[in-house]
This record gives structure tokens, C-alpha cells and sequence, in this order.
């Protein structure tokens, strides 16, 4: 089974893109959702966060006060990398098992949403990659119509690669930067590509 990764900047429109594959049958799995999913209250890495952050990172509820985990940890770096090591071999273990049961199911191609994909080397483990990118003044506003603050965007894309380096790195790059028609006529042509035959360049193609 060949599988194939998305990633891209912050706000770039990695989702919407995945959406577009999904919609056209391709079997997508975001480890933005697995990374909700494995931190939900009685889960492990729920129980390990409460211990390292503390409990008063959980609402009343138990679930988590992702703001303010959020908030702790884009303002220190070695606090992301303790809930790094806490929630990402969890997250890679769970897209791991679902794509080797779409591999057992007969799947011929599948894909995985990773936006950290390169900082975390998970480019090893997959096939081809696909990045998602636009302008920079586009993608901080789309940023701040999240309601984010300058300092809250600052702190958050200091924490990823910059997106032009993970262009460099990808075998195609799907530039978002038109209307959504001119995406998804991206998104068809790299499903037309992929069924007409194998083949993976080693240079990135923008479309």
C-alpha cells in the first residue's frame, strides 16, 4: 500500500485539503483528531499530563483545558518537548495501526495528515509527501480570524519548520492561495496522477 503524508504551515489549509482527498474516496487519517483522542480523560497520556503539568490543567470535567495547556507550553520549549514525548508516540502508534489495516483491508493508497511530519521524521515511514501552502500574509489572516493573538501566532509558527523548507522536501506542493475550485482541481489532478502509475519524483512539484 503506498502511503502518503500531508503537511504544510499553520493555517495553510492542510484540513480543507485532506476534506477534498477524503470526499474523492481516499482514506484519510488526521493525527490533529488521534491527538484529541489520546489525551481524552482516562487515556494514558491524559493521566501523564495531569501528572507532569498538573491537575489544574483539567477542567472540572476532566477534560483538559487545551487553551491554557496550549498557552504554557508555546511559551516554553522545553514543556512542549515533555508533552511531545508524552502524546506523540501515542499518536504515531494509532495512525500506524489504522494504516496497516487499510493495508490488510486491500487499500491501495491511504493517507496521513501530519503537521509536524518533518520535525518528528516521519517522512521515513511514508511513501511520498504532500505539502500545503500559500502566502504568508494569507496565512496570518487566516490565523488571526482563529481569534489568535500576534504573540499567540508568533510563538505557534516558531515552533514548526518554516513552510518553504517543507516545500523544498515534498514531492508536491498544493498552493492554496485561489478559490476552493482551484484547490480541489489540485487535489484531482494528483488522484489522477497516482492512479495512472507509480511514480514518485525526488523533486517537489507545485500545482
Amino acid at each position: 500500500m503506498e502511503r502518503i503524508g500531508l503537511t504544510g504551515g499553520l493555517g495553510m489549509g492542510k484540513s480543507t485539503v485532506a476534506g477534498m482527498f477524503a470526499a474523492r474516496g481516499l482514506p484519510v487519517v488526521d493525527t490533529d483528531q488521534l491527538a484529541r483522542q489520546v489525551v481524552e480523560p482516562g487515556q494514558p497520556a491524559w493521566e501523564e499530563i495531569l501528572q507532569t503539568f498538573g491537575r489544574d490543567i483539567a477542567h472540572p470535567d476532566g477534560r483538559l483545558n487545551r487553551s491554557e495547556l496550549a498557552r504554557r507550553v508555546f511559551r516554553n520549549p522545553e514543556a512542549r518537548r515533555r508533552l511531545e514525548a508524552i502524546t506523540h508516540p501515542r499518536i504515531r502508534e494509532r495512525w500506524h495501526q489504522q494504516m496497516a489495516a487499510w493495508e490488510a483491508a486491500g487499500v491501495a493508497r491511504a493517507m496521513v495528515v501530519i503537521p509536524l511530519l518533518y520535525e518528528v521524521g516521519a517522512e521515513a515511514e511514508l511513501d511520498r509527501v504532500v505539502c500545503v501552502a500559500c502566502q504568508k500574509d494569507t496565512q496570518w489572516e487566516r490565523l488571526r480570524a482563529r481569534g489568535w493573538s500576534e504573540e499567540e501566532i508568533q510563538l505557534r509558527l516558531a515552533a514548526q519548520w518554516p513552510v518553504e523548507e517543507k516545500m523544498a522536501r515534498a514531492h508536491h506542493v498544493i498552493w492554496t492561495e485561489g478559490s476552493l475550485s482551484a484547490t480541489e482541481a489540485q487535489v484531482e489532478h494528483l488522484l489522477a496522477r497516482w492512479k495512472a502509475g507509480p511514480h514518485v519524483s525526488n523533486r517537489p512539484e507545485r500545482l
